[in-house]
């Protein structure tokens, strides 16, 4: 069965999160963009666009003028990292919902939910809706982030994304297997609607829980922590690892 298109650009920075985490990249490898490009059937400039976002992600090291090269990953540097993300973003999550929301975000994160909901009406996902969701996975987390209104937080979660596998948009989704795929992206989402809801009847308690469980997620389904569950070892061979 062919895969179903995706943008270039998006299709590169999942295969080579894929390659690095499983190993097949070993740490300190180069990077070669003419190879890269022909054996993913892209040109230079999206294999060029996807090591720059990678390099932001912690998950490529520059050589110079010689490229880039794999850095290597650990399950425990990628465990201890989203939880320090799900920390912050559940304090930010508790503290909006102290706050309260005013009206331009509760429609803002309300117009986003919609987005969200309207990607799983179908009841199955194209690799274009993986581009989407991300976009929208993406918006979500900001807007919560930014209206939260402590900049410290939106400060210490850019700085934590630059570890592997962190940031809420950094994704290596099995293109291969997009029915699973549409399962766990749902019940994220269902998680995304649940802390807008504990914020709009200003339950910080219940929005703060929420938020930190939707990061942990990522680390309990993430196939690559049943892999190499000792901590410190090099990933084994992870067929994908999610960020939601």
């Amino acid at each position: 069965m062919e895969t179903p298109s995706m943008k270039p650009g998006q299709r590169v920075m999942m295969a080579l999160r894929k390659m690095i985490a499983s190993g097949e990249l070993k740490s300190g490898e180069r990077i070669a963009e003419i190879p890269t490009a022909a054996a993913l059937g892209v040109s230079r400039m999206p294999v060029r666009t996807a090591l720059r976002s990678l390099e932001q992600e912690g998950l490529v090291v520059r050589l110079g003028a010689r490229g880039y090269a794999a850095r290597g990953v650990s399950s425990a540097g990628i465990r201890d990292a989203i939880e320090v993300r799900g920390v912050l973003e559940g304090f930010a999550a508790g503290r909006l919902a102290e706050r309260g929301m005013p009206p331009e975000t509760r429609t803002r994160l309300a117009g986003l939910i919609a987005e969200g909901e309207a990607l799983f009406a179908a009841g199955r996902l194209s690799a274009e809706d993986l581009d989407r969701y991300g976009a929208y996975n993406l918006a979500f987390h900001d807007a919560l982030v930014a209206a939260s209104g402590n900049a410290a937080v939106a400060t210490a979660l850019a700085r934590n994304s630059f570890e592997p596998f962190a940031g809420a948009g950094a994704m290596a989704l099995d293109l291969a297997d997009l029915a699973a795929e549409y399962d766990h992206l749902l019940a994220a989402h269902r998680q995304h609607q649940a802390v807008f809801d504990a914020i709009a009847r200003g339950d910080a308690e219940a929005a703060e829980r929420i938020m930190r469980d939707h990061a942990f997620a990522a680390i309990r389904n993430a196939k690559v922590f049943e892999a190499a569950a000792g901590a410190g070892r090099p990933l084994a061979a992870a067929r994908t690892i999610r960020s939601d």
